[in-house]
């Protein structure tokens, strides 16, 4: 080990004093999810020497002070995916948010589109080799910190170091805090009768040797729950949460089958509790690669049978889904849902899903609507849905005509909107049903 390197802690420095190098008008990129370098954030935002810094940010955990209201002259917050910290913020115009495939993220930097200045990591301390690593999160960071002029870094002794195309060399980092504080942790909710009943019916479409990639949430997990009796599953998806640590230990999991990164579990971010942590740490069978990459279709597609669960907050009757927004107002991002969806339908034998309670709001509206609320987001189109599944059923709208679709839809939409979802139908076009 050199001198040098065995040395580190000596360059370690204080959260003001490694935020200091940022100037008004810089472009600064912020780790996010679990990653999310809080001291950091929080010393960048005790300052008030500062006009017009952009932060460019996916979603974040944990406060997010450089978009509370009387920041607006210092800072610009520029949300890739809006996670719950921003939204706020951006629904009261003084964040902004930008509708882009995750795929294409790592891209703005790479191009030089959006030239950062300077990037804010958590990374896991250096290694023997001088090198650390993105740790929990590797997505559109790596592209960051291959860009960036400056990097300003929060070694945790927490951040698990995690293997793949997510390395750091400490040479690289101009300025770094030391600290042990927990990560930013997610909290696994119990499910309910409709998660359960959704996730039976996701379950029940995977066959053995599937390729899995799934979101966050009660769906995802309680469809996970579900797969304990699947054999050879691989898994190759943009994130995961712990509920792919109970089917890896099952036995569920082996990667043989699949053609991209065999034997391993392919990954771009992680977010969960300190066992999902533990999972990858030092764990060379777990694989973090950016998310251009993980998500590029042409990728996925190698896989055989790949099964993309994703959600919706409303699908229109001719197959639109609307993932991002509540009307007009943004309430998370496009994210990798038309990566997975479009590279799941070309894999062979592969099943795009969207996934989505057939109520919202207490059960008082149908999320199966006619059309979608006025500045609802098309994020996966109708040239692009396959599955679609809601506690009453599930549908293949593939190859169907409108007139198929909508019967398909409102067969698995809640019995008490039914009626009105096939008037309306009827009315906008011009059908008659058989009673």
């Amino acid at each position: 080990m050199s001198h040098h390197l065995a040395n580190w802690k000596s360059r370690v420095t204080t959260p003001a004093e490694a935020v200091a190098v940022i100037k008004s008008g810089d472009n600064v990129f912020i780790h996010g999810a679990a990653a999310t370098p809080t001291p950091l954030i929080e010393a960048l935002c005790a300052r008030r020497d500062l006009e017009n810094v952009r932060v460019y940010h996916l979603h974040t955990n944990g406060p997010a002070p450089f978009a509370e209201s009387d920041r607006e002259r210092e800072f610009r917050s520029v949300s890739l995916f809006t996670g719950a910290p921003l939204r706020g913020a951006v629904a009261d115009g003084r964040a902004d948010f930008v509708p882009i495939f995750l795929s294409d993220v790592p891209g703005l930097f790479l191009s030089g589109q959006v030239k950062l200045d300077v990037a804010i990591l958590q990374l896991s301390l250096p290694d023997a080799h001088g090198h650390c690593s993105l740790g929990t999160s590797c997505d559109a960071s790596k592209a960051a910190a291959d860009t960036a002029q400056t990097i300003i870094a929060e070694f945790n002794d927490r951040m698990p170091r995690t293997h793949g195309n997510n390395v750091v060399p400490l040479g690289s980092v101009s300025a770094f805090i030391h600290t042990n504080r927990p990560l930013h942790g997610h909290h696994v909710e119990a499910e309910n009768e409709v998660e359960a009943a959704i996730g039976q019916i996701i379950a029940d479409l995977v066959e053995d040797g599937s390729t899995l990639q799934m979101g966050i949430g009660g769906i995802p997990d309680s469809a996970l729950t579900r797969m304990h009796g699947k054999h050879d599953l691989g898994i190759h998806t943009e994130m995961f949460s712990d509920r792919i640590v109970d089917l890896v230990e099952s036995g569920a999991v082996t990667n043989r089958f699949k053609k991209v990164g065999q034997g391993r579990i392919i990954t771009s971010f992680i977010n969960g509790s300190q066992r999902l942590f533990d999972f990858v740490h030092d764990n060379p069978l777990v694989s973090f690669y950016p998310c251009d990459w993980t998500n590029d279709t042409s990728v996925i597609r190698k896989n055989p049978k790949v099964v993309a669960i994703n959600s919706a907050i409303q699908i229109d009757l001719t197959g639109q889904v609307c993932a991002d927004s509540i009307g007009h107002r943004i309430f998370s991002g496009i994210g990798g849902q038309m990566d997975f969806i479009r590279g799941a339908a070309l894999s062979e034998g592969g099943k795009p899903i969207i996934a989505l309670p057939s109520r919202a709001m207490g059960g008082k509206v149908s999320r199966i609507v006619t059309q979608l609320a006025p500045g609802a987001g098309v994020v996966t189109t109708r040239g692009h849905v396959h599955w679609v599944i809601t506690e009453y059923g599930a549908v293949n709208l593939h190859g169907k005509t409108l007139r198929e679709r909508g019967e398909a839809l409102v067969s698995i939409s809640h019995p008490d909107f039914r009626a009105e979802l096939r008037r309306d139908l009827a009315a906008v076009r011009h059908y008659t049903f058989a009673q």
